[in-house]
């Protein structure tokens, strides 16, 4: 499966997830869905966001431009909230997926996938 699938299947196709980008561990976007764009600011963001649980946990994050003010941040998986809409960001072994979720999808729904399908890429080496 190529990694535009994971994102036009495994997330967007889940009718649950708005958009969603897979970014690789070392940088550069693997797959990316057509209304996500991703600054060379906040992709380097996202690369170390998890390394800095803390500075997140205070400062939030910027994904396509719109701020998140931070739920929940530790070294794998960080739950964003703006409103009713939200982000769920987690790594993996070689690649970090950023998933947004927009009402009246919950943000429990949104963990579900993302976090599922990270378990399954970890699973698998990646």
């Amino acid at each position: 499966m190529s990694w535009q699938s994971y994102v036009d299947t495994n997330l967007l196709g889940t009718g649950s997830i708005a958009e969603a980008s897979i970014i690789g561990a070392q940088g550069g976007i693997w797959a990316t869905s057509a209304g996500l764009q991703l600054s060379e600011e906040e992709q380097a963001t996202l690369l170390q966001a998890h390394s800095r649980p803390d500075v997140i946990q205070a400062s939030g994050l910027v994904i396509g431009g719109v701020k998140y003010f931070c739920l929940q941040s530790n070294e794998r998986s960080i739950y964003l909230k703006k409103g009713p809409d939200g982000a769920v960001v987690v790594k993996t072994t070689q690649a970090i997926l950023c998933c947004i979720y927009k009402a009246p999808t919950l943000a429990g729904t949104a963990t579900n996938i993302v976090e599922g399908l990270a378990d399954y890429l970890i699973s698998v080496g990646y």
